[in-house]
C-alpha cells in the first residue's frame, strides 16, 4: 500500500487546483447557462465537518512505476460499506490536482474517487505513451489498488476525464471489463481523424501537444519519433505512424467496447482544435450500449473547464447525473431524454436528437458550376483562425474567424456563392464538399472554408477542412470528396453562403510544390456541389 500523506483540507485543495488552472485556456471561460433538459438538483453542500476525506498517495501502476494520486472519501463512511468508484486519469500536461473540486463533489454525493498523474507527466513514473498498452495497464492497476486499499464497490465502477483523460478512459471500457459507465470530456475516438484529418497535419496541434509534453512530463522514444516523423513530414513512415495511432484510438476498439457494455457519455467542443467533433460522432454512432453525445460552443477543454474550478458547469452535471444513472441506478431522465444534445453556436440553446443521423431532417446541394484556378503557396486572407483563441471568441462573443469575401483574391482562392436566403437557415451536421481537381503537380494542399455572408460581404466562418494529396499525375483530374468540421450554426435571413478554398492555412502544413497551380472543375459527368445538412425549425 502505497503511504498516505496527512489529509488535504479540501478548501486548500480547491485553491491549489484553481491557481494550477487558472492561466490556461479552460479556465478562461465564464460559467454558462444550464439547459432545462440537463439541469438536475445539486447534491446538498457539506458542512465543514462533513467534509469528504482528501489523501494524497503513491499508487502502484504497471510494469513497476509509481503513480502520485489522490482519494476522495464520502463523509461519514462506515467501516464495512461499499461506494460506487469513480477513477479520473489526467488531462495532457495536468498533474494530479486537475479534478480536486469535481473529485470532492462527487464524493460529497457518495463516491470514493481516485484521481491520479498519467504516467510520464509530472511526478508520475514512466514515460508519456499516448494512452497505448501501459496507460491501460495502469487504469486497469489504478483500479486494482482501489479495491483493496479503499471502500470502492467491485460492481460500479466508473471512468472519466477530460481530453488525455477521456481517451484513456474509453480505451480502458475495451479492454476492462469491470468498468461500468465513462464521461469522456473533450477526448479522442481516432487520432487520425482528429490531427491528421483529410491527409493533413494539424501543425499547431501537434505542436502544442508537443511541446506541453516536453515541458510537462517525459516522451517515450518511440513519440519523440512518431512526432518527428509527423512534423517533418515524413512520408516514408506514413503507415507506421498511423497503425501507431489506431493502436490508440478507441474507435478500433469499438466491439471490445460494446462487448463489455459500459455505458458511455461523449463531449465535445464545435471548434474543438486538437480533436475535432465529426470523429466523435462517427464513434457515437458505432456504439450499441447505453450512450449520450453532448456538442456545444467553444474549443478543447472550454466546455467543461469552468466545471474544473468548481463554477456551475453544463458538461459536468451531466457527468454527474451519467454516474448517478449507471453506477448508483438513480432513475433521474439520463436513459430517456432525448441521447444527442446539440448546443447552438447562434442561439445558445439546446436542441435534442434521437441520433447523431437524425440531426438535419434534409440537405441544400449548392452547384459548384464554372471551374476555378488558383496559384497555390499564397494565404488568400481565409483561414480557421488560430488555435483555442479563436473558437473561444465564437463561444463567448459569437465572433468566429472573418473574412471580407469580396477582396479575397481570386488568383489565389476559389469562390462559389449561394443566392440570398430569403428565410434564416439552420445548419446541423456535417456538410459536403465535392469537386474535381487538377494540379500542375504530384503533391497539394487545399483548404475548404463555409462563410455565413452579410449584405456587406464580411464572412463569418461556419466550419472548414483541410485536404492534401499525394502521388498524383500532374494534368490528369481527380475527384475529391471532403467532410468539413460538424457544427450548428444559424444563416439570418438575408445572407448567402460562400465556399472559399485556397491552399495556405496557418493551422496546418501544406504541401503544395513551389509554382504548383490548382485547377477546379465541374464535369458534366460529375459535377461539383457543396451539400448543407439543414434542420427545420
Amino acid at each position: 500500500m502505497g503511504h498516505p500523506h496527512k489529509p488535504l483540507r479540501t478548501t486548500a485543495a480547491g485553491t491549489v487546483s484553481a491557481a494550477l488552472l487558472a492561466g490556461t485556456a479552460m479556465a478562461a471561460a465564464p460559467p454558462s447557462q444550464a439547459a432545462p433538459a440537463l439541469t438536475a438538483s445539486a447534491a446538498p453542500a457539506a458542512t465543514a465537518a462533513e467534509a469528504a476525506d482528501v489523501r494524497l498517495y503513491d499508487i502502484p501502476g504497471s510494469g513497476g512505476i509509481t503513480l502520485k494520486g489522490n482519494v476522495f472519501t464520502p463523509a461519514g463512511a462506515t467501516a464495512g460499506g461499499r461506494y460506487p468508484l469513480i477513477v479520473l486519469p489526467t488531462s495532457w500536461g495536468m498533474p494530479q490536482f486537475e479534478y480536486v473540486a469535481q473529485a470532492k463533489k462527487l464524493a460529497d454525493s457518495g463516491y470514493i474517487v481516485v484521481s491520479y498523474t498519467s504516467r510520464g507527466f509530472w511526478l508520475s513514473g514512466g514515460e508519456i505513451e499516448v494512452a497505448g498498452p501501459p496507460d491501460i495497464a495502469d487504469a486497469s492497476a489504478v483500479i486494482d489498488w482501489a479495491l483493496e486499499h479503499t471502500a470502492a464497490d467491485p460492481g460500479r465502477i466508473g471512468m472519466g476525464g477530460v481530453s488525455y483523460g477521456a481517451g484513456i478512459s474509453l480505451m480502458t471500457a475495451g479492454s476492462d471489463k469491470r468498468v461500468k459507465a465513462v464521461v469522456a470530456m473533450s477526448g479522442w475516438a481516432d487520432l487520425i481523424e482528429s490531427i491528421y484529418s483529410g491527409r493533413t497535419q494539424h501543425v499547431q496541434a501537434a505542436a502544442m501537444l508537443t511541446g506541453a509534453g516536453f515541458v510537462t512530463g517525459r516522451p517515450s522514444a518511440e513519440l519523440q519519433q512518431i512526432m518527428t516523423d509527423f512534423l517533418g513530414s515524413n512520408l516514408a513512415r506514413e503507415q507506421h505512424m498511423i497503425d501507431w495511432a489506431k493502436l490508440r484510438s478507441p474507435v478500433y476498439r469499438v466491439d471490445e467496447i460494446n462487448r463489455n457494455g459500459a455505458a458511455v457519455m461523449l463531449g465535445n467542443a464545435w471548434g474543438d482544435s486538437l480533436f475535432p467533433p465529426n470523429q466523435y460522432a462517427s464513434f457515437y454512432e458505432k456504439l450499441t450500449g447505453p450512450k449520450r453525445l453532448e456538442l456545444r460552443p467553444g474549443d478543447h477543454a472550454t466546455a467543461e473547464g469552468t466545471g474544473l474550478l468548481g463554477l456551475p458547469n453544463d458538461t459536468w452535471t451531466s457527468a454527474h447525473r451519467w454516474f448517478d444513472r449507471y453506477l448508483k441506478g438513480k432513475r433521474n431522465g439520463m436513459d430517456t431524454e432525448l441521447p444527442v444534445q446539440l448546443k447552438s453556436r447562434s442561439t445558445g440553446g439546446y436542441e435534442g436528437y434521437a441520433s447523431w443521423k437524425d440531426v438535419p431532417d434534409g440537405t441544400e446541394t449548392i452547384a459548384l458550376d464554372n471551374s476555378r484556378k488558383v496559384y497555390a503557396n499564397i494565404d488568400s486572407g481565409a483561414n480557421g483562425g488560430l488555435i483555442f483563441l479563436s473558437s473561444m471568441l465564437d463561444q463567448f462573443f459569437r465572433l468566429p474567424p472573418m473574412a471580407s469575401i469580396p477582396l479575397l483574391p481570386r488568383l489565389f482562392a476559389g469562390v462559389w456563392q449561394s443566392e440570398r436566403y430569403g428565410s434564416a437557415q439552420h445548419i446541423r451536421g456535417t456538410a459536403e464538399f465535392h469537386t474535381t481537381v487538377t494540379s500542375t503537380k504530384e503533391s497539394g494542399t487545399l483548404v475548404a472554408y463555409l462563410y455565413d455572408v452579410g449584405p456587406l460581404g464580411l464572412g463569418k466562418l461556419v466550419s472548414h477542412a483541410p485536404y492534401t494529396f499525394h502521388g498524383r499525375t500532374p494534368g490528369r483530374p481527380f475527384a475529391v470528396d471532403l467532410e468539413l468540421f460538424s457544427t450548428a450554426y444559424d444563416v439570418p435571413a438575408g445572407h448567402r453562403l460562400a465556399l472559399v478554398v485556397d491552399t495556405v492555412d496557418p493551422l496546418y502544413i501544406e504541401h503544395n510544390p513551389s509554382g504548383a497551380q490548382l485547377t477546379f472543375s465541374s464535369p458534366t459527368a460529375d459535377p461539383s456541389y457543396l451539400s448543407v445538412p439543414l434542420r427545420e425549425k
